[in-house]
């Protein structure tokens, strides 16, 4: 005997959906869910605001709205957006952490991570071929790092 089980996802041109905010499909949320599905991303950081975006759904502190998926697709459908970009975020990958982090009351994208981002971006945008091959600009992401994280000096007793 076979059994045929219709699912309400599907794969189509490199789209998985519907989902909503690239996690819920609206007819099995919260019960199931997805993490790292965007690409073209910073995916460490965004993987955890979706884990605990996730989390915040599944405890009852965060409520997912129902009707939003339909206006996304019918967005990208409008604007001309094929299918198989659907889930490439891009630098818009800020935003959508930080309406993650706005969501669970986390603090979103750090600023430095923002620029570094944009300047590997600029990298790859300037040097196709050759940009991770060499780095002559490695002095501003030396001076981004320091001006972000000071480390305190360990003072040390003789004495003890």
């Amino acid at each position: 005997m076979l059994v045929y089980v219709v699912s309400p996802l599907a794969v189509d041109d490199n789209r998985v959906g519907p989902l909503y905010k690239h996690i819920f499909p609206p007819p099995l949320a919260p019960w199931l869910s997805f993490v790292g599905i965007p690409c073209k991303v910073i995916p460490f950081p965004m993987f955890e605001l979706q884990s605990k975006w996730i989390a915040g759904v599944l405890s009852g502190r965060i409520m997912l709205p129902s009707e939003e998926i339909k206006k996304l697709y019918a967005t990208l459908e409008g604007e001309g957006i094929p299918k198989r970009h659907t889930h490439s975020l891009g630098s818009n990958h800020f935003e959508y952490n930080d309406w993650l982090a706005l969501q669970y009351g986390c603090s979103g994208t750090e600023e430095w991570r923002k620029e570094m981002f944009l300047m590997s971006f600029m990298r790859k945008m300037e040097n196709p071929e050759t940009y991770g091959d060499g780095w002559e600009d490695h002095h501003h992401l030396v001076a981004l790092f320091d001006s972000n994280f000071k480390i305190p000096e360990i003072v040390y007793n003789s004495s003890t």
